[in-house]
């Protein structure tokens, strides 16, 4: 009977999880929180919010948690099963690169086409022009610079840090990923300090929506991924990563990659081919 049971394939077949529904519950709780939050529907609202975003927050770092044991103690993870996560985190960030093509042609169709005739709002709002009357832009070679020079320095710091790891230099490694992460905080405060001090607010006006709705979720990304590397980090201390399984630690690089190469678009597009004739005040 134990022959019968043995494994004859490369494949994981995963084990009954609870994740999944705890997950959809906690989900279901947070929305029904924020929802009668927003509608002002009883007292308790915000408590139900809250306690829906922490089932989830705990939902994530259980079934991570199970996926991390899968990989380091279980050997589930074999060659064909990496991959297909390969496949599964290509897939994702193209997603996510979809993302951001929505935000950037939310930008492009107003910022080429500010006085498009057959618009009546749209002249209202912009003026005519790009960026609209009344808009004071950051200047695009002051804090929107440093930020960049941050986050292409963090790319090579966290590209150190893999190939620390494909050499077996473990502080190499460790360091490598303390410098990435203390970039991506770097960055973080840097463009709260931007926000701070723009001229602009959210709403009233179609590039300050523009503009912190593109910026905003890309901030939301990289903080996103200075979490996935300080995870990274502890598995690394840990002595999770060898040099030929690291999928954890290589997906968090991919994603940070990523962070790059949008940060990159957004500098062109947004702060330096939209920059106008007025600076806001961050100096």
């Amino acid at each position: 009977m134990a022959e019968a049971h043995t494994k004859q394939h490369d494949y994981h077949l995963v084990d009954p999880s609870p994740w999944p529904a705890v997950g959809s519950l906690a989900a279901f709780v947070m929305a029904f929180g924020a929802i009668s939050w927003m509608h002002h529907l009883y007292a308790a609202a915000p408590l139900v919010f809250g306690a829906g975003t922490l089932a989830v927050l705990y939902t994530f770092i259980a079934w991570w948690r199970d996926v991390v044991r899968e990989a380091q103690f279980g050997g589930f993870h074999t060659r064909v099963v990496q991959i297909s996560h390969r496949y599964g985190m290509i897939l994702f960030i193209a997603s996510e690169v979809m993302f951001f093509v929505a935000w950037f042609w939310a930008y492009f169709n107003t910022a080429l086409f500010p006085n498009e005739a057959h618009d009546v709002a749209r002249m209202a709002f912009t003026g005519g022009v790009w960026p609209p009357k009344g808009i004071e832009t950051f200047d695009p070679w002051h804090l929107p610079l440093l930020n960049t020079l941050i986050l292409l320095t963090s790319g090579t710091t966290v590209t150190w840090a893999h190939h620390a790891l494909l050499e077996d230099d473990r502080q190499g490694l460790k360091w490598g990923l303390i410098l990435t992460i203390g970039l991506g905080l770097i960055f973080t405060c840097v463009q709260a300090y931007e926000y701070m001090h723009a001229t602009f607010a959210f709403s009233g006006n179609m590039y300050g929506a523009a503009f912190f709705m593109a910026t905003g979720f890309h901030g939301a990304h990289v903080i996103i991924g200075t979490i996935f590397l300080i995870v990274c980090l502890f598995r690394a201390l840990a002595g999770h990563f060898t040099p030929k399984q690291h999928l954890g630690f290589e997906f968090a690089a991919w994603y940070w990659h990523f962070v790059d190469v949008v940060w990159l678009f957004l500098f062109a597009a947004i702060y330096v081919w939209g920059h106008g004739g007025g600076h806001a005040a961050a100096h």
